[in-house]
């Protein structure tokens, strides 16, 4: 790819408060901790054009001149770049009683003229409170007091507050992680994500969704979003991936009039990793114009590929900045995303299998429908992730319990509108109620036990390979493409028959849910033991109509 940018350049520039902001930036910012702490800010110049594209305004003659043209904002650089610094100049700029980030008129040779915002609110984004402290926070916290500026601010480790003429509040900034409900009232005028590749769980897109609608709040200030971000693990679901995904929509012309813009800056893949000169030249394209901060910069990455047992696919994700698959996972995102197809269904009444896998107190529970016949899966009636078989344990909340009667009313409906051949379930955690199950439909209840390691590696491999072949498709489903893409895979000390380790399920991390992935593995198996079978339809008894006289 090389370089992303969305929407691209006009022949003719848009109006821009850009230059005051960089200008502000320059005279009243500061390097935060580091080798350059405390220096004046300066800007490369891919830094202050982004700036210059960020602040662009509606023109003269326009419905609505003066007012920003990008409600949403988005920089995607490889690890090392100043992205968090970046970000604290922004939100500095926003918070500030003396910066030009709000149009205020147009002078005599028609250039937009700023002011600063009035009464600023400005929620700072990360997976915790404790990381943004760390991260962009921290920047900004060291910024306002160690800058020429102290004197106008009242700043501590939970909040920055904006003084005014008499020391009274007037404006602050915040750290925030990832309760939605606490932010509902807030009368929001700029907002800063940091690293939303690390934003992907439920209640992380609920608390982003709620920011996001705080926005409309503050009408007359012009609200508007930032992230800066290094690319994250593909079929993860982050607010990043999201992000990333609209920006393509919008190079690919999907998008009228787009409210967001958005850089994305990586190695185009046209470099030999596997030497020196290949790599230290991928990182040089993936860096940019701003060019090595040190001598030898670029030697001290490119030799992290040398490590033993490193992580390649990791490295090529941070220091390259492309969203590549993890070794980590045991599922190719790319590749399921290629599978999705919009109008892939099951019909009424088809012969399917199902796979059930879960736990009852922790992570989740789900159910997937596989049609026979087609291949296609499911992980609930329609593309709706409202409505789907589906089961998961609030990050929060200690005492949840998977609800066991919605889990067999949900059985019960698939029971009904499906003609169920097998469903093969994971028994640990789930004995009796599979055994309930198997009573009230009895030879279509199987256990199969996840933990028999040879057996669910060769599943495994059997799913990969119709992954890989294209023998199974599924409609857009968020969830299920997360399960998919959180599933991590461990080699076992365990040789296949081409002479490759044999490998299960596992997690990747703590928080990432895979429930779902095993349930459509065990699916597939049962599908693939149904054809075997040379499974057909039951066919439903005749009603006989009887003559009564």
């Amino acid at each position: 790819m090389g370089v992303l940018i969305v929407p691209a350049l006009d022949a003719e520039p848009w109006p821009t408060l850009g230059p005051q902001v960089c200008d502000f930036i320059e005279e009243r910012a500061i390097f935060g901790p580091g080798s350059l702490k405390g220096q004046a800010a300066r800007l490369d110049d891919e830094k202050r054009a982004a700036i210059y594209r960020l602040y662009e305004l509606y023109p003269q003659g326009h419905d609505l001149a003066g007012r920003r043209r990008f409600k949403r904002g988005g920089l995607s650089w490889r690890k090392g770049l100043a992205k968090t610094e970046f970000g604290a100049w922004i939100t500095l700029a926003e918070l500030h009683p003396e910066a030009e980030v709000r149009f205020d008129g147009w002078d005599a040779n028609g250039n937009p003229v700023g002011r600063p915002v009035v009464f600023p609110y400005i929620p700072m984004m990360a997976v915790t409170e404790g990381q943004v402290a760390e991260l962009a926070y921290g920047v900004l916290l060291y910024i306002v007091q160690e800058g020429p500026d102290a004197d106008l601010f009242d700043a501590g480790l939970d909040r920055i507050i904006r003084l005014d003429h008499r020391g009274k509040a007037d404006g602050r900034a915040v750290p925030v992680s990832n309760s939605p409900g606490s932010r509902d009232g807030a009368l929001t005028t700029f907002q800063y994500f940091d690293e939303p590749h690390r934003l992907y769980l439920p209640n992380h897109h609920k608390a982003y969704e709620t920011m996001m609608a705080n926005m409309e709040k503050r009408v007359l200030e012009d609200p508007w979003a930032l992230s800066t971000s290094t690319a994250g693990q593909p079929g993860q679901g982050s607010i990043e991936e999201n992000t990333f995904h609209n920006a393509e929509a919008i190079a690919a012309g999907k998008v009228d009039e787009p409210d967001l813009f958005y850089f994305h800056r990586d190695s185009s893949g046209n470099h030999d990793l596997d030497t020196m000169e290949g790599r230290i030249a991928a990182i040089k394209e993936a860096t940019g114009p701003v060019g090595e901060y040190g001598p030898g910069q670029f030697y001290g990455i490119a030799k992290q590929w040398d490590r033993s047992g490193v992580d390649k696919s990791y490295l090529e994700r941070v220091w390259l900045n492309r969203w590549t698959k993890s070794a980590a996972q045991a599922f190719d995102p790319a590749r399921w995303t290629f599978l999705t197809a919009t109008k892939a269904s099951i019909p009424e009444g088809a012969l399917v299998t199902v796979g059930f896998d879960g736990a009852r107190f922790r992570d989740a529970t789900a159910f997937v429908v596989t049609d026979v016949t087609t291949g296609v899966q499911i992980l609930g009636p329609d593309s709706n992730p409202d409505h789907d078989w589906l089961w998961e344990r609030p990050e929060d909340d200690d005492t949840w319990e998977v609800p066991e009667e919605e889990v067999t009313e949900a059985l019960a409906w698939i029971m009904k509108h499906f003609d169920v051949w097998k469903l093969y379930g994971d028994p640990p955690h789930w004995t009796e109620t599979l055994g309930s199950w198997s009573a009230r439909w009895p030879d279509q209840v199987e256990e199969w036990f996840t933990a028999r390691r040879v057996p669910m590696a060769y599943a495994l491999r059997q799913y990969v390979e119709a992954l890989d072949s294209g023998l199974t498709t599924h409609p857009p489903d968020v969830n299920f493409a997360r399960h998919i893409g959180n599933a991590g895979r461990k080699d076992l000390k365990i040789l296949d028959d081409f002479g490759e380790p044999l490998w299960i399920l596992q997690k990747q991390e703590l928080e990432k849910k895979f429930d779902a992935a095993m349930a459509a593995v065990l699916s597939w198996k049962a599908c693939l033991d149904a054809r075997k079978a040379g499974a057909k339809p039951r066919r439903k008894p005749k009603v006989r109509v009887r003559r009564v006289r």
